[in-house]
């Protein structure tokens, strides 16, 4: 063999892999067409085209310039690729009681309007795509309030002290109390006096995280793995 179809021979493996990879699926999802609802499969008519924008978005850029994608993805995997539906909680709601079972595989209308897709590089910590919806699950009453205290502090419960998730309190600021304290004031430990208030990018951050709930209902052309139905209906 000589230098040349060496040459050829390793470009062209490098070269396929970057055009299967990278220049196929950004021409296929960076103008995704919407997807209409089929009558008498679908239990919904009309176009499945979610979108996202406002604060949720900002919120996005947050935490993206943080890095937050460093350690936790979002993106529940296809059922070849891993157990992410079986997972409580995880692709969705198993028995929601208003919806049923919600849960589902991730598709590219969730990263709709957004610059980049934050899949995520490594699951350090929890897979966040339905973050959200476990959240208000969890904490019905106050879900906010729960996000600015983790975000100030990610230890601030005893039954997470372990963690070690960076705390951000960069995006909160300490202000003296002047007459009523503010609703939004980070509850915990701090000098009489004073409270902690959360800044425009810890309030953009909270509620993206908060806007993270894809277990909507989506085509049935889209569902790759749809929940079993029950034969006695």
């Amino acid at each position: 063999m000589n230098f040349r179809t060496f040459a050829i021979g390793l470009t062209a493996s490098f070269g396929l892999a970057w055009l299967a990879v990278v220049v196929v699926p950004f021409f296929k999802m960076r103008d995704i067409a919407p997807v209409a609802f089929q009558e008498g499969i679908d239990p919904q008519s009309g176009i499945y085209h979610p979108k996202t924008s406002g604060r949720v978005v900002n919120g996005y850029q947050v935490y993206a310039e943080n890095g937050c994608y460093q350690c936790h993805t979002q993106v529940v995997r296809p059922t070849y690729a891993g157990n992410d539906l079986g997972r409580a909680d995880f692709a969705g709601i198993k028995d929601d009681p208003d919806r049923g079972d919600t849960r589902r595989e991730s598709n590219p209308f969730d990263y709709k309007g957004l610059d980049y897709a934050p899949v995520g590089v490594s699951r350090n910590g929890p897979d966040l795509m339905n973050y959200g919806r476990r959240l208000l699950r969890a904490h019905p009453t106050d879900a906010e309030q729960y996000l600015y205290r983790r975000l100030y502090n990610p230890r601030f419960d005893p039954a997470v002290s372990w963690s070690n998730c960076p705390s951000l309190p960069f995006l909160f600021e300490k202000k003296e109390i002047m007459g009523q304290k503010s609703d939004h004031a980070v509850e915990g430990k701090v000098k009489e006096g004073f409270e902690i208030i959360p800044g425009p990018k810890a309030r953009a951050l909270a509620s993206y995280l908060m806007s993270l709930q894809h277990d909507d209902a989506v085509p049935a052309s889209m569902n790759y793995a749809p929940a079993p139905t029950n034969p006695e209906g």
